[in-house]
């Protein structure tokens, strides 16, 4: 350093000498400004660790484009959820009815919260623990917790491509396994299998051929080799497509997202040339309007807005990490999160048509058996030809002369009418059958399949389009799991993720046993739902009410380069809590009002049954729910009472070259405290005394005394740099 500099001065003279920004760094001499710190803590400065952090700062991966970016939050956001659940709550509440409140919710709670997901991972540039250390440390539980949530789904979520994967195999055979019922020999005769004849052809094949399933949860009955062998090729899928990070799932998503597109719109257009399709597509958006009012009709829309757009997972903030600063993620939140809804509409229509179809089948069926046991009573004399109007042919008997037969015959016999065993046989009543989850994709679709002309090929299409549809969520899900832990402990990407999918995979094992269903509805139910909602809450808490919404709009206006909506300042502060703090109350006491059980598959009875949960079941399904928020208050107090470190007391402001020396032209003496505390004049705290020394983190130090305040450190110090040169 030239020795006519304060700083040499100091070491010379015992006056007391007071440096500044501009003399600290306009010397003569070359300065790493990369290299700059300033020290106000007086520990040790690591150069190596230093190094470390800037050079993957500068060399963290990033998307080869922004529509490959896109198409990754849109495979993550759209999975098979938006297929077989939001079709279901479509039906099950009000019609079309149930798209305004859903519409409503996505503009007040799911828009702004995954605004504020993208904002805060591609403001800060790391994952989800990274980014919740560094906006309040105190809080830095919900990146940990964010992960062993991923880490739960991604358990079961890897299982249901594993399922697909079976079907998607079988498809390739004609006939189509499923659409008849097995016959097996009885001594020296051949008959269907009592199993199958009782209940369907696609629902033996779900419950025995696929999963085997045993009577309970609580009888094992070994592994089931045939999914184990699906589950092994899941995650290996899973491993190949995370195995380079976003350089290789970034590629996979080219397919992984567009091909489901293509399925449904073909999908579509076959559907609605088929007889009844229409029928099925009036019904789903006939509104109910008085569904509008009823709680439990928002507490479902509100809670699938939340899952339906990943919130929480990390997923979304280990994605958005991997862009560039000046990305306008206002732009991509609003595309995505309407991109979604509209694909939500679009799996609709395409189930309704499709189930119209199959509903128009089924009453047939009804009508052509119930005709036979008219026929039986007419030839038996138990009822008279005299009921039977002139016009109906038995032998082209349609639904509408059908039901015409029926109500006379229910008005003539009326005081026996019960013991003919009639069925109105409505089309009404077959498109009422609410289908959710499995059974809408392994059981209903897969029997309306079977009616489709070149059945196999529409089999193939539907299945690989779960498998895409699975491993475009699986990739999301994976990286909130990965990327804040390579972010976070250095470790290396390939040997993580390879270590990562092979625990998954042993642990997944519980999955595939002959009671593995039940355990994916236990983990389904349970071990996202609570935790979830609550790590949310305090995401919204953490940059609205403690970082501060007005600085945290402020850095996003430097960032996008325009300030956002008024809009997203009040639902961030005040909106969005409380809608989330209903919905989490909502669904404490829908836990504790739904007894906990499952619905079990009774081979004896070829249908399902409700169970209660064992006593050891409840204590993992207690657990489960335990074990996903436990490092909220763990971190919490651990920090708060300073029994790890959280890195409050580590202040150092970095000095990026370019950065610096375009602030440091126009740097004026007045302007020097501004500089280092804050970039807004109104935030700047008062000067503190220059002779004062840092006592520690027991002490009322001159940092802790400052009022203005700062998400990560508690004090009124602004970095100068950009955030990820603090992590």
């Amino acid at each position: 350093m030239p020795k006519n500099s304060k700083v040499t001065q100091r070491e010379h003279s015992s006056e007391h000498v007071t440096e500044s920004v501009a003399d600290l760094l306009a010397h003569q001499e070359p300065v790493d400004y990369k290299r700059s710190v300033l020290n106000v803590t007086g520990e040790s400065w690591d150069k190596q660790k230093e190094g470390d952090e800037e050079l993957d700062a500068e060399n963290r991966p990033a998307w080869n484009s922004k529509l490959q970016y896109i198409l990754a939050q849109i495979g993550y956001s759209v999975g098979l959820g938006n297929v077989w659940r939001f079709p279901y709550l479509c039906q099950k509440n009000g019609g079309g009815a149930y798209l305004v409140p859903y519409l409503v919710l996505l503009i007040i709670i799911g828009l702004p919260l995954f605004f504020l997901e993208l904002a805060v991972g591609q403001r800060i540039r790391r994952g989800s623990i990274g980014v919740w250390n560094y906006i309040c440390p105190r809080l830095g539980g919900i990146g940990y917790a964010s992960c062993l949530v991923c880490f739960f789904v991604g358990l079961y979520y890897n299982v249901i491509i594993g399922w697909s994967i079976f079907y998607f195999f079988k498809s390739f055979q004609y006939p189509l396994p499923w659409s008849e019922c097995p016959i097996v020999k009885n001594g020296s005769v051949a008959v269907v299998e009592p199993e199958c004849e009782r209940s369907s052809a696609t629902t033996y094949f779900w419950y025995r051929e696929a999963l085997d399933i045993s009577n309970s949860i609580s009888e094992s009955g070994g592994l089931n080799w045939k999914m184990t062998l699906c589950l092994l090729v899941a995650w290996s899928l899973v491993g190949l497509a995370m195995i380079k990070g976003i350089q290789s799932s970034g590629k996979v998503m080219y397919f992984s997202s567009l091909f489901p597109y293509l399925v449904l719109v073909c999908f579509l257009v076959r559907g609605l040339l088929l007889r009844g399709a229409v029928d099925g597509i009036m019904h789903m958006f006939t509104p109910k309007l008085d569904k509008m009012l009823d709680p439990q009709v928002w507490r479902e829309a509100a809670t699938q807005v939340f899952f339906a757009l990943g919130l929480g997972f990390g997923g979304v903030i280990a994605f958005s990490s991997y862009n560039k600063q000046d990305n306008n993620c206002h732009f991509d939140a609003t595309l995505v999160s309407f991109i979604n809804f509209f694909t939500s509409v679009l799996a609709t229509l395409v189930v309704f048509a499709v189930l119209g179809f199959k509903a128009n089948i089924m009453n047939e069926k009804c009508v052509v058996e119930n005709a036979e046991k008219i026929l039986g009573y007419l030839n038996t004399n138990v009822l008279s030809h005299d009921l039977i109007p002139p016009h109906v042919n038995f032998s082209h008997l349609t639904a509408k002369d059908y039901n015409e037969m029926y109500r006379v015959i229910m008005t003539v016999k009326e005081g026996h009418f019960k013991e003919l065993g009639l069925d109105a046989c409505l089309l009404e009543d077959e498109l009422n059958k609410s289908v959710q989850g499995t059974g809408l994709a392994f059981i209903a679709f897969t029997e309306a399949m079977t009616h489709f002309p070149a059945s196999p090929f529409w089999s193939v299409m539907f299945f690989l389009m779960l498998i895409n549809l699975g491993l475009g969520s699986m990739i999301g899900t994976m990286s909130g799991i990965t990327t804040p832990i390579i972010d976070t402990f250095k470790v290396r990407k390939e040997v993580f993720t390879v270590g990562c999918c092979i625990f998954a995979f042993v642990v997944g094992l519980i999955f595939v046993q002959r009671s593995g269903n039940y355990f994916v509805t236990m983990f389904d139910d349970y071990s996202a739902t609570l935790p979830l909602t609550v790590v949310v809450i305090l995401e919204n808490i953490a940059v609205a009410w403690i970082y501060g919404t007005k600085k945290f709009m402020q850095e996003l206006t430097e960032m996008l380069g325009f300030r956002p909506y008024q809009f997203y300042y009040y639902t961030w502060k005040y909106v969005s809590p409380i809608c989330m703090a209903v919905l989490m109350t909502a669904s404490i006491i829908q836990l504790g009002v739904s007894p906990p059980g499952y619905s079990a598959w009774i081979r004896e009875e070829a249908a399902e049954k409700f169970l209660f949960y064992p006593t050891w079941a409840m204590a993992i399904l207690i657990s489960l729910i335990i074990l996903a928020s436990l490092p909220l208050p763990l971190v919490f107090i651990l920090r708060q009472f300073h029994l790890v470190s959280d890195g409050s007391n580590a202040l150092s402001v970095t000095y990026k070259k370019g950065r610096m020396m375009k602030d440091i032209s126009n740097l004026e003496d007045n302007d020097e405290t501004r500089f280092i505390l804050s970039k807004v004049p109104s935030e700047t705290p008062s000067p503190m005394p220059t002779h004062r020394s840092y006592l520690g983190p027991g002490s009322n130090s001159p940092l802790e005394m400052s009022s203005a305040p700062n998400g990560r450190y508690g004090s009124g110090y602004l970095l100068a740099s950009t955030p990820e040169s603090e992590l």
